[in-house]
């Protein structure tokens, strides 16, 4: 296929003619090839690819440097593989066609003429990608990854079910800094030999545009700031900003962080959005970029896609504005309604977040709870994010071998000591109590619930319980890495040898966008026509992680960073690309 920037009849005279199209003044020169927004895990890929191909690129930040990375610093590192040598190493048998009957079962793509026709397009490379060469990729930058391989959205325990059919969660060793670390470095080996240009705190307001091609950039300089990483900066503006160059990488992440949008966006099918939200990211994960870029003649779709976390507990020491942590759940908590009822299937901890959410909105509340045991919580609870995971994110063998003696991890223990969502009791009725207290609501009957926890309690030492929840605990324990370190052996909830009994209030936790700029497989941003928008490329979270959408309706987890690490190198190695030939057209898109 032909491929033009849209600077059409390039000769050996290219510079020449790029400033009379640019109406640049005699002697002015192009000071930048390219200029990516945002310097987050997808616009540092990409950057590291134009800048390791001897472009010259500015990189512009609305943040201050101490946030360099972005969002992804603050991960748990999970990265969606298949067949990879973890997996084989535990006995567990992938391929790129289960892979990819999940994908499919989890996605639901049903706008496939429309709004998925390229979403779905990236999604059968991304597969591609996981089971081939990212690994490799990745392993020659210097990234190692944790042993045992996580069971994340289990989902509806069904063969065309959502969901992993096996475990495909891979952990950095390092989580999120660890999986950013090579490709910051990388960005700041370059703007140390002036091959990146790195702006922090300057906004972009608006994509310069001449004739239909984006051009350039105009924004605002921001006041410097000494928040810290993820921590809330002003926007108190101090000068402007424009620059221009041949192409242009919009890589601004999401909407997580702006609860207006998310709820002018929530889709019905999930009932009424919530009125109450604790933030997954922060608070300059804003979206402002959608609109600008649509503005330019972008095509935005799949708004109404989101991926929102349903066991958000609030940070008891938090980093940005209303910072909430999630719950990475084990299969065995009871998981009850505000009113106390039992979800059902395939509402348990950590099989379908996105029915869940449903459930959970279609109740009324905007919050639920987890009821469990201390055997519970020192087996199956962890927190995402890096600085909830300090043996991990710092590398440490022998505090990682902690994980495995009694008692709950440090960061967990902290949360049952200081947050005030925990609620810790001897006797089932004083936690009720607690728990309606901490609601401002007696709604919940301590009869029903004690009913609810005995019948479960009669059936979990049976292997053969018709609870599919309690089946699933079985299964699961099956699965070695599970029953060592994620599972906790089945045990009534009753006993007091297993207690204390402890509650867990859950908020409904922003997270991720589905949805975004439409692209296609070279990263270029399409217009309301179809065609791309000439000199505009998108890549990370802002294009929906490719194509506008590439997870459908819903991710199986470990896809968010992998998209970001995808779409960053495709989106930088074609803009490369073409920008080194100097002819009019140019054939082909670089294939990863």
């Amino acid at each position: 296929m032909l491929y033009s920037l849209g600077y059409v009849g390039y000769t050996e005279a290219k510079d020449a003619i790029i400033k009379i199209f640019l109406k640049l003044e005699e002697g002015q020169e192009l000071e930048h090839d390219v200029i990516v927004i945002g310097a987050g895990l997808a616009g540092l890929v990409a950057t590291c690819e134009l800048a390791d191909a001897g472009k010259k690129v500015l990189l512009l930040d609305q943040e201050p440097e101490a946030s360099f990375g972005g969002q992804a610093w603050w991960s748990f590192g999970g990265l969606f593989f298949i067949d990879s040598p973890e997996q084989r190493r535990l006995g567990i048998k992938d391929s790129e066609e289960l892979a990819w009957r999940d994908w499919m079962h989890s996605a639901g793509y049903d706008r496939e003429e429309d709004e998925d026709k390229w979403g779905k397009k990236w999604a059968e490379k991304y597969l591609e990608f996981a089971a081939g060469k990212k690994r490799e990729w990745l392993q020659k930058l210097g990234v190692r990854f944790f042993p045992i391989v996580g069971w994340a959205e289990r989902g509806a325990v069904l063969p065309n079910g959502y969901g992993n059919s096996v475990p495909r969660f891979h952990i950095t060793w390092g989580t999120g800094p660890g999986l950013v670390a090579p490709f910051a470095q990388k960005v700041r080996n370059h703007i140390a030999s002036g091959q990146v240009d790195y702006k922090a705190r300057h906004r972009v307001d608006q994509l310069l545009k001449e004739n239909g091609a984006v051009t350039g950039v105009y924004g605002s300089i921001l006041e410097p700031s000494s928040a810290g990483r993820g921590e809330d900066s002003n926007r108190n503006v101090i000068g402007e900003f424009k620059y221009l160059a041949q192409a242009v990488l919009v890589a601004s992440g999401g909407i997580g962080g702006n609860f207006d949008l998310i709820r002018k966006n929530w889709p019905s099918r999930l009932g009424a959005p919530p009125k109450h939200m604790i933030s997954g990211v922060p608070k300059h994960v804003d979206g402002r970029m959608l609109a600008i870029a649509e503005e330019a003649g972008s095509r935005i779709v799949n708004r109404d896609r989101m991926w929102h976390y349903t066991e958000g507990i609030k940070n008891w020491a938090p980093i940005w504005s209303r910072h909430g942590i999630r719950i990475l759940p084990g299969p065995s908590s009871l998981w009850l309604d505000a009113e106390g009822n039992r979800f059902k299937e395939p509402n348990y901890p950590g099989f379908d977040t996105l029915s869940t959410l449903e459930a959970i909105q279609k109740t009324g509340y905007d919050y639920s709870w987890f009821i469990l045991t201390q055997k519970i919580i020192e087996k199956e609870f962890a927190l995402s994010g890096s600085e909830q995971n300090p043996d991990i994110t710092g590398k440490s063998i022998t505090q990682v071998l902690k994980r495995v003696l009694p008692g709950a991890p440090g960061p967990v223990q902290a949360f049952m000591d200081k947050g005030e969502d925990f609620i810790i009791a001897n006797e089932l009725d004083t936690l009720v109590e607690e728990m309606n207290r901490l609601s401002g609501n007696p709604i919940l009957d301590p009869g029903s619930i004690r009913r609810q926890i005995a019948e479960r309690d009669e059936i979990i030492m049976n292997p053969a319980a018709n609870d599919t929840q309690i089946n699933a605990i079985h299964e699961s324990r099956k699965y070695i890495s599970e029953k060592l370190i994620r599972v906790a052996p089945p045990h009534q909830m009753l006993d007091s040898d297993n207690g204390p009994l402890i509650a867990v209030r859950l908020h409904i936790l922003s997270r991720k966008t589905l949805g975004g700029l439409q692209t296609d497989l070279q990263g270029r941003v399409l217009g309301l026509n179809g065609n791309p928008v000439d000199g505009l490329y998108a890549a990370g979270e802002v294009a929906g992680f490719g194509g506008g959408g590439l997870h459908g309706y819903r991710s199986l987890e470990g896809t968010f960073l992998g998209g970001c690490l995808f779409t960053g190198l495709v989106a930088g190695k074609n803009i490369a690309e073409a920008l080194g030939s100097r002819n009019a057209h140019i054939s082909g898109a670089v294939e990863v």
